[in-house]
């Protein structure tokens, strides 16, 4: 089987694990994880990081540290992965589900200011929904599939309206916007995901920066269970979101090869585009003027001509190939169908079409031509 999307442990990794286990060091502190912290903080322009037990805990206590409140609505895209709603309900907060645009699959920066405009009041200093007088707190901008967003627009409408933008970074790392690294992008927070299947992984965890050095050394303080002493005295409900010293260990690895990898992925992502984007009724993932993406998953999406998703899928799979659909939007999801949102144009248009492609940064040029010739003799059958 080709698989999909799998970690490349061809590193340090076993070497920096062999000196967790000789120094004893292997849970929440240990040299590997200050020195993720500041591999994470050089990859991307920020002054400094901090990395936490998870990507969505990253998004959760980033909220917390930008003031977002039980009660408060968040906005959020409709098109992302669960995790994103599910960092502002930790908070006690409901997501404001927006559609994304069509040239980039992030949020659309013309429907989030209608929105704005249209839906909300300024009141006692504060930015309030109508419909629901519920506070509108921040802003959450995914970086779909590794693609940033159109900050500048963005941040321009969130400063207009005083809200805070987190970027939901998670799969990133080695993006860039307008040739601007990914702490220059305008977002107060931005987190970042460690997981199995990212570009480049601890087998889990999350890292967060902030342009505020304030804000992250409160979220610095809250991911360490907001400890202020060693008589064991806490000031605030803090979080056990740290990361172990042996996740930080891989974590270090990885990020030494964090430009092969991206290289490889954009690779990959090139190379799928110029052999299937020309195939009637099939479409290459966006590639907007503004930025770079990381490449994080490769694919297609298909046209409403074509044979559903699912049916490509177990196709590939039979040729011993790992495909799979993408993100279900989350007005689609039990947990999030009734929250407020927008009109979802282009998210209902696209998330039932998209097929991702082997992507693995190991994957040969022989293994992507079996993938590219198995798809194209599917779209002729």
């Amino acid at each position: 089987m080709i698989p999909l999307a799998i970690p490349n442990m061809s590193g340090n990794e076993a070497k920096y694990l062999n000196e967790c286990i000789e120094m004893n060091f292997v849970s929440s502190v240990g040299p590997f994880v200050d020195r993720l912290e500041e591999m994470v903080a050089e990859a991307t322009g920020a002054e400094a990081s901090v990395v936490t037990s998870s990507g969505t805990d990253g998004l959760h206590v980033a909220l917390l540290a930008l003031g977002v409140q039980p009660g408060d609505l968040v906005i959020v895209p409709s098109y992302t992965f669960i995790a994103s709603a599910n960092a502002v309900r930790h908070c006690g907060a409901d997501p404001w589900l927006i559609d994304v645009d069509a040239y980039s699959w992030t949020l659309d920066p013309d429907l989030l200011e209608q929105m704005l405009a249209s839906e909300t009041v300024k009141r006692d200093g504060h930015l309030y929904h109508f419909e629901s007088n519920q506070k509108v707190s921040a802003i959450v901008v995914v970086y779909t599939l590794g693609l940033p967003a159109d900050m500048d627009r963005i941040v321009e409408i969130a400063k207009a309206y005083d809200l805070p933008v987190i970027a939901d970074a998670a799969a990133a790392l080695g993006a860039t916007y307008k040739n601007r690294q990914l702490a220059e992008h305008g977002a107060d927070v931005a987190v970042f995901s460690f997981n199995g299947n990212k570009t480049v992984t601890a087998g889990g965890g999350g890292s967060v920066i902030a342009r505020d050095p304030d804000v992250l050394a409160k979220i610095k303080h809250i991911t360490t269970t907001a400890r202020v002493s060693d008589a064991y005295d806490h000031d605030v409900v803090g979080f056990n979101y740290r990361m172990t010293n042996l996740q930080a260990a891989v974590g270090c690895a990885q990020m030494e090869l964090l430009d092969d990898f991206v290289a490889a992925k954009r690779r990959i992502a090139q190379r799928y585009n110029a052999a299937l984007s020309g195939i009637e009724g099939v479409s290459a993932f966006p590639e907007p003027t503004w930025a770079q993406s990381a490449c994080w998953f490769s694919g297609v999406l298909l046209s409403i001509s074509m044979k559903n998703v699912s049916e490509y899928i177990s196709a590939l799979r039979a040729c011993e190939i790992g495909a799979r659909p993408f993100w279900k939007p989350m007005h689609l999801q039990r947990p999030y169908k009734n929250m407020f949102s927008s009109t979802m144009t282009v998210t209902d248009d696209i998330w039932s079409r998209i097929l991702t492609l082997p992507c693995s940064t190991n994957l040969t040029d022989e293994e992507q031509e079996f993938v590219i010739s198995s798809f194209m003799n599917l779209t002729k059958a």
